[in-house]
């Protein structure tokens, strides 16, 4: 299986639905080498697409793989990103088994924001929405936002008092803007929506400072709801990996494991930051609820701030939109009128332990992607303006 970053068109048959004249051919800037029953159900979609738009539906323009984001190249980064980690002290499960052959570039759904809740936890109900009393219903029979689709995962991020007791307030943090939310409860989610949510940054806003409110006021002060606090998030970068065993046990198995590794490639570099470790700087790894395609575990996605650790190749000044702020990922990260937030998302899938060490090398460290053909399924680069929707 392969992606192309060319512009050929060498597009299969289209499907014909026997009962209409409307034909719908698989988007040019997907891949080509699909299996067969993935091509028909692609086709289908976008039949039905242009059905419900009247027949009129616009022709997708949307990036390839290798114009989201660089792809390692050994004439560049050395031959070290053409092999996997020989070292790799972990393995996956005998029978651990996954889909292999649907290209997975493309085809996530558009996400303006991503809210984790903090749980404790690193499993839930099936729908994390129907976790009773939680933070993350409050945000579900809440008012959507403004500025497009949340993305709410429940997490096991600590709560303040490192309970998974629903009735206690917890911390929250809302990417891209990199804030972490804290003493939330349910009745102050209403408010964090129209205050926090709405003013954000998104994945498709340009990189430019967002200054958010330091803190909202109690939502009932007569029943000792505190009021929330807004910080920045101290880490550059974050890892994100689903660990919900209730969806798919390939999640809870390939979590811990991905951990352990990206432990053991980070603690070297003085990079590690465990769920309490406020330190400045480094990459915070957390384990998420069900964020789609469990059949392609392990799901991992990687935020990162500018240019994060120093690393990134240059990019001229006009088109990174920073400005000069936060160029390194260090900048004055606590400081509100200084923060742009990430400047990338990278969802990556089909993850594996040896994977990790490049991973961390060129993907956290660097914003490239090792291999995009068979792990990446999509994101976006506020920085050049491009994502993969």
């Amino acid at each position: 299986m392969t992606l192309s970053s060319s512009s050929t068109h060498d597009n299969p048959p289209p499907f014909t639905s026997p009962s209409t004249s409307i034909t719908a051919a698989t988007p040019s800037w997907l891949p080509q080498h699909k299996p067969a029953k993935q091509r028909m159900a692609l086709s289908l979609k976008n039949l039905m697409g242009s059905m419900l738009g009247g027949g009129s539906a616009k022709q997708d323009i949307k990036p390839s793989s290798s114009e989201l984001f660089a792809k390692t190249d050994p004439k560049v980064d050395g031959e070290e990103c053409l092999h996997d980690c020989e070292n790799c002290s972990v393995r996956y499960p005998r029978g651990f088994k996954i889909e292999e052959e649907d290209v997975l570039y493309g085809l996530v759904e558009p996400w303006s924001t991503h809210l984790l809740v903090g749980t404790g936890k690193t499993d839930w109900v099936r729908d994390v929405a129907d976790e009773k009393g939680s933070v993350m219903e409050a945000f579900s029979k809440a008012t959507e936002p403004a500025n497009g689709k949340l993305k709410l995962s429940a997490s096991n991020m600590p709560t303040p008092h490192d309970t998974d007791d629903y009735s206690e307030p917890t911390t929250l943090l809302l990417l891209p803007a990199f804030k972490l939310i804290q003493n939330v409860h349910p009745l102050s989610v209403p408010q964090i929506v129209t205050e926090v949510v709405n003013r954000a940054p998104t994945s498709t806003s340009p990189l430019h400072p967002t200054p958010l409110p330091a803190s909202l006021p109690s939502p009932d002060p007569a029943a000792g709801i505190p009021g929330v606090s807004l910080k920045d998030c101290p880490h550059n970068a974050v890892i994100l990996m689903c660990s919900h065993r209730t969806r798919d046990v390939r999640c809870a198995q390939s979590a811990p494991i991905l951990r352990k590794e990206f432990e053991r490639q980070l603690r070297p570099l003085g990079l590690y930051r465990d769920l309490h470790d406020e330190r400045p700087g480094g990459v915070g790894i957390y384990y998420i609820s069900h964020v789609g395609g469990h059949k392609y575990s392990a799901n991992v996605m990687i935020y990162r701030r500018p240019n994060a650790f120093g690393l990134d190749d240059p990019v001229p000044e006009q088109q990174n939109g920073t400005n000069g702020v936060e160029k390194n990922g260090n900048g004055s990260n606590g400081s509100a009128e200084e923060s742009v937030g990430a400047s990338q998302g990278i969802w990556l899938a089909r993850v594996m332990p040896e994977d990790c060490e490049n991973l961390i090398r060129y993907t956290v460290l660097r914003g490239k992607v090792v291999k995009p053909e068979r792990q990446l399924r999509g994101g976006f680069d506020r920085g050049r303006g491009v994502m993969s929707w």
